[in-house]
């Protein structure tokens, strides 16, 4: 075993870097500006690429948005139990970051196809308020959500950054699914449930 002979150095109090948190807005910006860029100048045709099995592009994109946000209730319930936040479960439970990091991992995924066909086929829409309310929020999500995993890997981040992220990350989500999922179902008629 060895031993460091030098003190490690440390910040002082109250004077962690501040270029994470810089460096993960940039990041953030970035990523949202080039998609929004990407799905501007290219306005799609409108064509499914693919479906998974649903009858329409909407149907698919609409139920993939929902299977999303369930997994988000659970990264929810997840985050506050490894906060210690949870009412009823003390401290932090051994499930809660590996639940949390895996719902994450499926929300992120089942959202790629769903981005993919409204990038590439239906492109940045500014036709009503709904959909620049979505194409806005769709974009942000992806850079939203780069920022947040690129602050899980900074040091020095204040301790309110993460749990901001993830709350703006899924406040973002929610808009998507409003902006879309929560119109088709009631635009066609289907029960909510």
């Amino acid at each position: 075993m060895t031993t460091s002979s030098a003190p490690e150095q440390a910040a002082p109090a109250g004077r962690q870097p501040r270029w994470g948190l810089a460096a993960a807005g940039v990041l953030g910006l970035v990523v949202a500006g080039v998609l929004a860029a990407y799905s501007r100048v290219h306005p799609g045709n409108g064509a499914t690429i693919v479906t998974f099995g649903f009858t329409t592009l909407l149907a698919m994109k609409t139920w993939l948005t929902t299977a999303a946000m369930i997994f988000v209730v659970v990264q929810v319930v997840s985050a506050l139990a490894m906060w210690g936040r949870l009412p009823g479960v003390g401290g932090s439970p051994s499930w809660a970051s590996p639940v949390h990091r895996w719902s994450g991992v499926v929300a992120f995924l089942i959202t790629l196809p769903v981005a993919f066909q409204c990038i590439w086929s239906l492109g940045f829409s500014d036709s009503s308020a709904r959909t620049l309310a979505h194409s806005i929020a769709g974009c942000l999500f992806y850079g939203v959500f780069a920022a947040k995993m690129l602050s899980l890997r900074l040091p020095g981040l204040p301790g309110w950054a993460l749990p901001v992220l993830g709350g703006l990350l899924t406040t973002v989500l929610v808009g998507v699914w409003f902006t879309s999922a929560f119109w088709y179902f009631t635009a066609s008629g289907l029960p909510l449930w």
